[in-house]
């Protein structure tokens, strides 16, 4: 039988989703699992956005422009202005997702064998999305006794080579919710410039920021307008996960013609999408409010309940919806695992019907890619509903009682 090829075999399995089939399981025993290990918004899509489907009256559903429609481009203009993103619509190239447009990115400013330096934990797929355009990944550790802070100038400097070609950053951050100060995006901008880099910067959950201080995106900061490339998408801002919609953001063209090459391959993105997020763009202020104030009550009611439980430990995130936690066992991954083969809480609030409760997390240990680092740790998202994170908390402190036994 022929072999598979060494990118496949030594690409990552999913943190988030590699679990899942534990899950499944204890599902099919009835048995009432609570997702904190995924991001998928559990607020409901803008009316608008699904109104706009629904009266979709083109008799062809054609292909798009390559870099997306017009229309929804030129509201892109308007939705970043108001954050102090001043770009044009040709700056501006939409993509089948975050995902697709993190790929693109790496295709377009490296070659195989060029290094791109990120803060570990971080985002998973990542490292996978690296392996697919053969880069290497090499990572800066931020701790969680700093709360996840930016690594010191001096921790970047001893990553960079004469390979390097970029600094790659999410802001706020996925998986540890941590919201990057301007001092801090000021140092990386600084090493940027001195070596000459790209900086890639993942700003997906830019609408999500529990801080009065105002919003800095990479695209402002001076004097390297020309290296930065910001990936963004719809996903999460309006609960649009499944319509694919993200988009590559930059003033240098020469970078955003090599982008358009791929997208020409790949022959457009979601038109359907598109008519969903255009939709989404204007008039739909109160519901990002709404949206926003819940994942605030929700982040400091759940922040504060994993504090209260004996030996976890979880820093306050100043953005997204993510937490990272220390929990009190030696290996997370076999407690997550143990947690939806094995654990069943029963109490006088069980469901009717269900066989027990449990809860599923994703093990932090593939956040990282330095061995033996988070291993003891685990990504929650607060995307459920109070009443349902309040059942989460009381089952993961059973759960730890009855593990550590």
């Amino acid at each position: 039988m022929p072999a598979i090829s060494q990118r496949g075999m030594i690409i990552p399995a999913s943190p988030i989703r590699k679990l899942t089939p534990f899950a499944d399981s204890a599902k099919a025993e009835g048995v009432k699992v609570y997702h904190l290990n995924i991001g998928q918004p559990d607020l409901p899509t803008p009316q608008k956005a699904l109104d706009a489907l629904k009266s979709i009256g083109r008799r062809t559903l054609e292909y798009s422009p390559s870099n997306g429609i017009k229309p929804l481009r030129d509201a892109l203009v308007g939705y970043y202005s108001k954050f102090g993103i001043n770009v044009s619509e040709k700056e501006i190239i939409v993509t089948c997702g975050g995902s697709e447009a993190l790929l693109l990115t790496f295709m377009s400013c490296l070659d195989p064998g060029d290094e791109i330096i990120m803060t570990e934990p971080g985002y998973a797929n990542y490292i996978s999305f690296a392996v697919t355009a053969g880069v290497t990944i090499k990572t800066v550790t931020s701790r969680i006794e700093d709360g996840f802070a930016l690594p010191s100038v001096e921790d970047f400097e001893k990553a960079i080579t004469s390979r390097t070609k970029a600094i790659l950053i999410c802001n706020p951050n996925n998986p540890t919710g941590y919201l990057y100060s301007k001092e801090e995006l000021y140092r990386l901008r600084d090493i940027v410039k001195d070596h000459n880099l790209f900086l890639i910067s993942d700003e997906v959950y830019r609408e999500f920021r529990y801080t009065d201080e105002p919003y800095l995106s990479a695209l402002c900061l001076p004097g390297i307008e020309e290296s930065v490339i910001v990936v963004d998408s719809v996903s999460k801002r309006y609960s649009e996960c499944g319509i694919r919609i993200g988009m590559i953001v930059s003033h240098n063209a020469s970078v955003m013609g090599a982008v358009m090459k791929f997208c020409q391959a790949r022959l457009s993105p979601p038109l359907l999408g598109q008519i969903v997020a255009e939709a989404s763009i204007e008039g739909t202020e109160e519901y990002s409010k709404e949206c926003f104030e819940e994942y605030l009550s929700r982040r400091d009611f759940f922040i504060e309940g994993l504090n209260k439980i004996p030996g976890v430990y979880s820093p306050m995130p100043g953005g997204a919806f993510y937490t990272v936690a220390s929990l009190p066992i030696e290996d997370a991954e076999d407690f997550c695992r143990w947690c939806l083969e094995r654990f069943r809480h029963k109490d006088g609030q069980t469901p009717e019907g269900f066989t027990g409760e449990t809860v599923m997390m994703a093990p932090a240990a593939g956040f990282y890619s330095t061995p033996g680092l988070g291993k003891n740790q685990v990504r929650m998202a607060y995307v459920l509903n109070k009443e349902d994170l309040a059942r989460a908390l009381i089952v993961l402190e059973k759960a730890l009682q009855e593990y550590n036994r």
